[in-house]
């Protein structure tokens, strides 16, 4: 998603910098023509000094699979304190929503992660929100779903047979195709001037099971197996099953106004009928 994202701003003639974690990705970025370095965000020596004056800058490291915050974004935040950043956009989650029992949800709907992971977002967002007021740098939160796209299914997990859980009990999920993702992070940069929550979404929520149904349809193989809630806890790891868990609906409606974006894929089949097509 960064590399997509950078190659959008170079193709406006923008330069482009980038941070990642191993040497061979960084390679194969300057390769590419991006500036890049590795580091490690768990060691904010490796970061080294970061220069941000009127930059956009894009942050899309999740947290530390540990703890209750994050420190990663916390190192790279201390790095460009003081600096004039044009914006900063940051990647979340829907997961901070927690479990919405499938109601339809909003940018205003109050934050209520039930996973370690979404409250370790959670506490990211009102980390940078802080930020953002003390610098007075405008901040963009995108709260992302699923992410699908070529070589971004669950192919494998199909192939090997893994169950679903039976569609009268599973939750409500949703996506948004990577290319359509990489339209808002640039387009939120060019139109949204102000600090903004936004939910990024195709808008089509559908059954978690009904995905993967559809996944298997489309590629021609045969649909998982399908076990109830309860059988699920046994047969699933547990950070599998905290997905099954939780269910809402994201209203994508503030991000098509606001940004005035058209998605390339507003639908899972219009998606997946592109996932087929470069496969």
């Amino acid at each position: 998603m960064g590399y997509r994202t950078a190659q959008q701003w170079r193709r406006r003639g923008f330069p482009v910098s980038a941070v990642v974690r191993s040497v061979a990705s960084a390679d194969r970025l300057r390769e590419a023509g991006i500036h890049t370095r590795a580091a490690d965000l768990d060691d904010p020596d490796t970061l080294g000094p970061v220069r941000a004056d009127d930059a956009i800058v894009y942050y899309f490291a999740p947290p530390p699979p540990h703890g209750s915050g994050d420190p990663r974004l916390g190192g790279v935040l201390e790095r460009i304190q003081g600096q004039h950043l044009r914006q900063l956009i940051y990647i979340s989650t829907s997961g901070v929503y927690g479990n919405c029992r499938g109601a339809w949800v909003t940018e205003d709907t109050p934050a209520n992660p039930a996973t370690d992971r979404g409250r370790r977002r959670w506490a990211a967002e009102r980390q940078l929100q802080h930020w953002s007021r003390e610098n007075t740098v405008p901040t963009h939160i995108l709260r992302v779903p699923g992410i699908y796209g070529p070589k971004r299914l669950p192919l494998d997990r199909i192939r090997q047979g893994q169950p679903v859980v039976d569609e009268k009990e599973s939750p409500f999920t949703n996506r948004i195709h990577v290319d359509d993702l990489v339209q808002v992070c640039v387009v939120c940069a060019e139109r949204c001037p102000d600090s903004a929550v936004f939910n990024v979404s195709d808008g089509h929520p559908t059954t978690m099971t009904d995905y993967f149904y559809r996944v298997a349809d489309a590629f021609g193989l045969a649909r998982p197996p399908v076990v109830s809630l309860e059988e699920a806890r046994e047969r699933m790891s547990p950070a599998v099953y905290s997905f099954w868990q939780e269910s809402r609906r994201l209203d994508n409606q503030k991000m098509l106004e606001v940004l005035g974006v058209t998605l390339k894929y507003p639908t899972l089949e219009e998606g997946l009928a592109d996932c087929v097509a470069k496969q």
